[in-house]
């Protein structure tokens, strides 16, 4: 790229790594003298969604080197499976908590590989708490805690495997939330991984006409893969509808929302793939 323009594809660049491996390994004899000017369309559609051949993913897959369990998943996607949910948004939080976070929290040292998240609705319709089995994988050597977020109406955390102990110290990122850490059971080194366990139970009022106490929801500020969500009701109280749900931001409105039924054990669950700065969760009403 000649000239970097914030988040935005340069798609002459994109095209010119498709030329560059299409002059090398040339599917057709036209191929060998292939210019990027030549690709500029077939690049536009395909980032846009508009219209990708298999021929053109193909390509790209073996021009940008994509892993195979990735090449797997898109085409997966491609083939339209059900299988595979991939959720894509703006932001999770707004821009200036966003710049609250980093300021607070640093740099990133950790990357999540999977996560699980498992809630428990007690017998009086209140959130009760949640379980939360989290893979994570150090990005930078010397990584021995892990940054942990909360609000207001959190009672208490929980740690079980992978995690030592709290850190002790509390700090407040805005109106309600505030910051911990977890130190972990060991220090990891640049690619080592560690599967974190905790639970957190609420105190919530018990106002079941709240909306705010008849939804769960995970906001994801990067990028996750691998998220699984498994929401549980006590047989004693059931609700009349539930919709697994996405929202604009954390203190947005909601955008998509999907009925759902509950299992023989009284319970719902999603899986994603993939989700990127969005909210998605469970929402339901008595």
């Amino acid at each position: 790229m000649v000239r970097a323009r914030g988040e935005e594809i340069s798609k002459l660049a994109v095209a010119e790594v498709l030329a560059g491996h299409l002059r090398v390994s040339p599917r057709t004899p036209a191929d060998a003298g292939m210019q990027p000017q030549r690709l500029k369309d077939t690049v536009s559609r395909g980032l846009s969604g508009d219209l990708l051949s298999r021929a053109t993913l193909a390509l790209f897959v073996d021009a940008f080197g994509i892993s195979s369990g990735e090449a797997d998943r898109l085409w997966g996607l491609w083939n339209g499976s059900a299988m595979i949910g991939v959720l894509a948004g703006s932001h999770a939080v707004p821009p200036e908590a966003e710049q609250d976070l980093a300021k607070v929290l640093g740099p990133r040292r950790h990357q999540t590989v999977s996560m699980h998240d498992h809630v428990y609705v007690d017998a009086d319709g209140r959130l009760e708490r949640t379980r939360t089995l989290q893979v994570i994988e150090a990005i930078v050597p010397e990584v021995s805690r892990f940054p942990f977020l909360y609000d207001t109406s959190a009672l208490t955390l929980e740690i079980g495997q992978g995690c030592q102990g709290l850190s002790g110290e509390l700090r407040q990122i805005g109106p309600g939330v505030f910051a911990t850490e977890i130190v972990l059971s060991r220090t990891l080194a640049i690619g080592d991984t560690l599967t974190m366990e905790y639970w957190i139970t609420y105190r919530l009022p018990g106002n079941l006409a709240d909306p705010a106490e008849r939804e769960y929801r995970r906001g994801v500020l990067g990028h996750l893969e691998n998220y699984d969500m498994r929401i549980e009701f006590s047989p004693q109280k059931l609700p009349a509808q539930l919709w697994w749900s996405r929202w604009n931001g954390v203190a947005g409105e909601v955008t998509e929302q999907t009925p759902v039924t509950l299992d023989s054990q009284h319970a719902a669950h999603r899986f994603l793939r993939s989700v990127d700065r969005t909210v998605v969760g469970f929402r339901w009403v008595w």
